[in-house]
């Protein structure tokens, strides 16, 4: 099956994964209210389409961070997700080095920072989770710092685990021990060429960035007890000094989604925002993305960068985004199901329908740059 859109990538993923990657990957919290709420407002933005306006020249190049970027999108962190793919972050890092847009490594991936830098020429940006173990945390961000990387992504959202109920019923989470490996055993003798090109041939099988707390033989079951354990409730703003102690680079806060809590950021001193829900994964209820972005990027859209992500599937919901006041757009199941669906071809090929996508949309709503996209672009009302 080839993908004509990238939600064909999902349906690919579905085939190929074994079904505890692929609820993990797929799955929000609880009820999955709001994983359902990030879709449905989102599609329900409606643009405003104009004629007759010269649109040969349409130009999708913007800054972020001092970097300039051939389209306003960022592959978002994902836990897991090299898990898709044989050693899959090196993968989705280099689709993304060769798109010209930032790749952004997660704390919990299964590519190591020393890994994913010898597979790619240029920086690329790291996530961090607020850990108990603040010198855990240093050596991250000094790992981090000297290999280049050029922007920090400080996950704020996750204080504690949301309650992700696909993950236990999958076997991912809450099946011990040797019944739990057994279950995913099972599953993945169900994909054979998944169990083949990365159960056999993507090994080693443990988080990067974590394996030194872990252990050597760790699986599964000991990285939920870890991340149980370890992120740290006592979470505040004042940590925000402890980061900027340690890193002295662009830092962005993913997680905010309310007005107060951005504009306590921008007094903090970030430099950008994210407004995420963590995909529907963390507290199930809250507003969509689509929804909290807009009153957001009007508190504070003019003292730091606003980024979005939450239910993006295509080139024209990166537009209704832009359109809703975000600088940039950070893209996550879209790329961890056209890895899977593809590896790095397929990573490349979901940015480049993304690329087509923003410019049929742009055409059509008659704005020839990213920065002409404000919500004019919008059906009001």
């Amino acid at each position: 099956m080839k993908a004509a859109s990238t939600l064909d990538y999902r349906e690919i993923a579905r085939r190929r994964l074994p079904r505890f990657l692929f609820e993990y990957y797929d799955g929000g919290s609880y009820a999955e209210v709001t994983l359902r709420r990030n879709i449905a407002d989102l599609e329900a933005v409606a643009l405003r389409q104009r004629v007759l306006t010269d649109v040969s020249s349409i130009d999708l190049s913007t800054e972020l961070f001092g970097r300039r970027l051939a389209l306003p999108v960022a592959l978002a962190p994902i836990g897991l997700a090299g898990m898709g793919a044989r050693r899959g972050e090196v993968q989705a890092a280099r689709a993304a080095e060769a798109a010209g847009v930032p790749f952004c490594l997660s704390t919990v991936s299964a590519c190591s920072i020393a890994e994913v830098t010898r597979g790619v020429t240029k920086p690329f940006w790291f996530q961090l989770y607020m850990i108990r173990d603040r010198g855990f945390m240093r050596d991250l961000l000094h790992q981090a710092r000297a290999v280049g990387c050029d922007a920090l992504v400080f996950t704020v959202d996750m204080p504690v685990p949301g309650s992700r109920y696909r993950d236990y019923r999958s076997g991912l989470a809450g099946a011990p021990g040797f019944a739990g490996s057994l279950r995913r055993a099972f599953q993945a003798l169900q994909r054979p060429r998944w169990a083949w090109d990365v159960g056999v041939h993507g090994r080693p099988h443990h988080l990067g960035n974590v394996a030194p707390v872990l252990g050597k033989d760790s699986g599964l079951e000991d990285f939920f007890a870890w991340m149980r354990g370890n992120f740290d409730p006592a979470v505040g703003w004042h940590d925000l000094d402890f980061i900027r102690s340690e890193w002295d680079g662009p830092v962005i806060v993913k997680g905010i989604l309310d007005v107060e809590d951005a504009r306590e950021a921008a007094a903090r001193g970030a430099d950008g925002i994210i407004v995420s829900n963590h995909g529907g994964r963390q507290l199930d209820g809250v507003p969509s993305t689509a929804r909290a972005l807009p009153p957001i990027a009007a508190a504070v859209g003019d003292q730091l960068t606003v980024m979005v992500d939450g239910g993006v599937r295509s080139g024209l919901d990166v537009v209704r985004m832009l359109a809703l006041g975000a600088k940039g757009v950070l893209l996550g199941r879209a790329w961890a199901f056209a890895l899977a669906g593809g590896g790095q071809a397929g990573v490349a090929h979901m940015l480049r329908l993304i690329e087509a996508e923003m410019r049929v949309a742009m055409a059509l709503t008659a704005r020839t740059s990213i920065a002409a996209i404000d919500r004019s672009v919008l059906v009001e009302g």
